[in-house]
C-alpha cells in the first residue's frame, strides 16, 4: 500500500511538472515541403523560420517550441500535416507552406479548426479567400503578374509574348492568367500560348512552335528546375528571345542547373537579394547574420519569407498579449507596417501582404536586383 501511495504521489508530481512546463510554452507549427518535387525551396523557408526562432525564442515570458511537419509536397499530406500539428501538437498557430496548392490544402484544416495560419511563399488569391484565419506574408499573383506584365511593356519595350504554362500546378496557372490579362490590358499581343505537365522534361515541341510565333518574350511561371531545363531547351534550338518567369524561379539552383541558358533571364519576386544596394536596416541585420551563421551559404529569398512569417506571428502574439488562436488572429489582422526583411508589411482586408515586386535578373552567371516595380493594374 505504501509503495502504491508513493507511485501514485510521483505521478502527480510528473503530471504537475508536466502541466506547468506545457504553460510556459507556445507551440507554433510549421508544415513545409522537406521531401517532394518542392523541398528546395522548403527546405530554404525552414531555414529562415529557424533562424527566427533562434534569434526569438520566447515571447510574453514563455518559451516557443517549434513543431515541423513535411508536408512532402501533397496536397493530402499538407492537409493531414495541419491536422496533426492542430489535433495531436495543440499548436496555437501555424507557419506555410511554400507551394499555393498545398497551402490551399492546408488553409482549409486550420480555417474549420479557427487555428490562425500564416503563408510563405504561396501566392495563388484562393489561399487566403473567404478565410478568416488564413493570412500570408507575400504579396499575391494578380499584384505579381501585373508587375510583370508592367515590367515587360514599360521597361522591355517588348509588345509580342508567348505562354509555356504548368497546367498541373494551380500557381502556374493563375500567375499566367494574371500575367496575360495585365499584358493584353497594357497593349500587348499573345501570340502562343502552349501547355505542359508537371514533371515534363521534353519540351521541345513547344519550344518549335513558340519560335515559329517570333515573339518578343516567353513567360514562363514555372518551378525553378523545369524552368531551367526550359532555358536550356529553348537556347539550343536557337531561341533569342527574352525569357521571363516568377517568384517560383527565385532559387539559386537555376544556374546549377541551366547553366550559360539562363543568362540574362528576368523573373519578378519578393523585395529581398544580397545583392541589393539599398537595403532596409533589418534586411542588413538579416543577411549579416544568415552570413554569419552560414559561411558558405548565401542568404536567399524563401529563407527571408520563412524569417518574416515567424516573426509576423510572433510579433502578433506580443501585441495580443495572448497565445490563444483568436487573439493572435485579431493582431495579425491589423497588422501595419511591420518592417520585414522582404519589405515593409501590412495585412491588407483580405489577409494579403501588401508588399512591392522585385526584379532580378541573371547577369555572368549571378542573381542581380535591378529594382522594384510599381504594377499597372
Amino acid at each position: 500500500m505504501k509503495l502504491r501511495n508513493v507511485l501514485l504521489a510521483a505521478l502527480l508530481v510528473f503530471v504537475v511538472a508536466g502541466t506547468a512546463m506545457a504553460a510556459d510554452t507556445i507551440k507554433i507549427g510549421v508544415y513545409l515541403p522537406l521531401t517532394g518535387r518542392t523541398a528546395f525551396g522548403g527546405q530554404l523557408e525552414l531555414e529562415g523560420i529557424q533562424m527566427a526562432h533562434k534569434e526569438m525564442s520566447e515571447v510574453l515570458g514563455k518559451k516557443v517550441e517549434l513543431v515541423v511537419v513535411d508536408n512532402k509536397t501533397d496536397k493530402v499530406e499538407a492537409a493531414n500535416a495541419v491536422k496533426r500539428l492542430i489535433e495531436y501538437d495543440k499548436v496555437v498557430a501555424v507557419i506555410g507552406t511554400y507551394g499555393s496548392s498545398l497551402a490551399m490544402a492546408g488553409g482549409e484544416i486550420a480555417e474549420a479548426a479557427k487555428v490562425p495560419m500564416m503563408g510563405t511563399s504561396c501566392t495563388n488569391p484562393l489561399v487566403t479567400q473567404g478565410k478568416m484565419y488564413v493570412f500570408r506574408a507575400c504579396f499575391i499573383d494578380p499584384f505579381q503578374g501585373a508587375g510583370a506584365a508592367t515590367y515587360a511593356i514599360n521597361s522591355l519595350k517588348m509588345k509580342k509574348a508567348a505562354l509555356l504554362i504548368d497546367v498541373a500546378n494551380d500557381y502556374c496557372v493563375g500567375l499566367a492568367n494574371f500575367f496575360k490579362q495585365s499584358y493584353k490590358k497594357l497593349g500587348g499581343e499573345i501570340v502562343s500560348e502552349l501547355k505542359y505537365n508537371s514533371g515534363d522534361q521534353d519540351f521541345t515541341a513547344q519550344l518549335t512552335e513558340i519560335i515559329s510565333q517570333n515573339p518578343d518574350l516567353l513567360f514562363i511561371p514555372a518551378d525553378f528546375a523545369e524552368g531551367a531545363i526550359i532555358m536550356k531547351q529553348a537556347r539550343e534550338l536557337g531561341a533569342e528571345f527574352q525569357i521571363m518567369g516568377g517568384d517560383a524561379m527565385d532559387n539559386p539552383e537555376i544556374v546549377n542547373i541551366g547553366g550559360e541558358a539562363v543568362e540574362g533571364f528576368i523573373h519578378t519576386t519578393f523585395p529581398y537579394d544580397p545583392s541589393m544596394t539599398d537595403m532596409s536596416p533589418i534586411a542588413k541585420t538579416f543577411t549579416e547574420n544568415w552570413t554569419k551563421n552560414n559561411p558558405d551559404k548565401a542568404p536567399n529569398v524563401n529563407a527571408a519569407l520563412g524569417y518574416d512569417s515567424y516573426m509576423l506571428v510572433v510579433d502578433a502574439i506580443k501585441r495580443a498579449g495572448s497565445a490563444e488562436p483568436d487573439a493572435i488572429r485579431t493582431a495579425l489582422s491589423s497588422t501595419k507596417d511591420f518592417p520585414g526583411v522582404t519589405g515593409s508589411k501590412t495585412i491588407n482586408a483580405t489577409h494579403d501582404a501588401e508588399s512591392p515586386v522585385g526584379i532580378v535578373q541573371i547577369k555572368d552567371g549571378k542573381k542581380q536586383f535591378i529594382g522594384t516595380v510599381e504594377p499597372q493594374l
